[in-house]
Parts: structure tokens; sequence; C-alpha cells
């Protein structure tokens, strides 16, 4: 999906997230959740602005117990930026894209 999101799961989260060349972002979310659909557009646009920067990927946690258990993702929509592997930043909740780009602008 170029310029788009990305699609992570249990199975593919540490070869596309936790080993990737550049940092990832990534939306633990659900379909059931209003702000995490809401907050959809905003990712998609970002992911076209920082393409070939960071990535955004979006994983279902009603799809995918292990990883968000083992980020203890209490909350939806929680967003955590990895880099080198590592988790470098989070946020909790819809926030505005303005305040996503400028927490995405201090990891590139």
């Amino acid at each position: 999906m170029a310029g788009g999101t990305i699609v992570v799961s249990d199975d593919n989260f540490e070869s596309l997230v936790l080993k990737s060349p550049h940092p990832v972002l990534v939306d633990f979310w659900a379909p059931w959740c209003g702000p995490c659909v809401a907050i959809a557009p905003a990712l998609e646009a970002l992911a076209g602005e920082f393409q070939g920067k960071i990535t955004i990927a979006k994983m279902n946690v009603d799809e995918n117990a292990n990883t968000p258990a083992q980020f203890a993702v209490r909350s939806i929509p929680f967003l955590v930026l990895f880099k080198d592997g590592k988790p470098v930043d989070q946020v909790v909740g819809a926030v505005p894209k303005p305040r996503l780009a400028e927490m995405l602008n201090k990891h590139v």
C-alpha cells in the first residue's frame, strides 16, 4: 500500500515493526471504537506525508491479543511509535492530526 497505512498482526509484528529500518507508528484500534474510526483519516494522511520516513501501521486488538498485552494496551486508540525496535513515544485517545504530526516530526 504505497502511501497508506499497513496492517500488522501478532504474526508479523516483529518483522514489520520491531525490525523496521525506520520508525513505525502503531495504531492499536478496533472497528467498534468510535474515536479509533475518527482518527483513521488523519493517520492515512500522515502515512502519505511521512512516506519513506515513518510507517503507519494498524493493529486490530480484537484479532490480535498477544502484542497489545505485551505493550499494556488498556484503552484504544493507543498509538505507539517504535524506533529501533523500542517504543519511544505514545499517545492515548483520538488526538488532532497536528499533535500526531508534531510527535512524528520529533523522531524523523
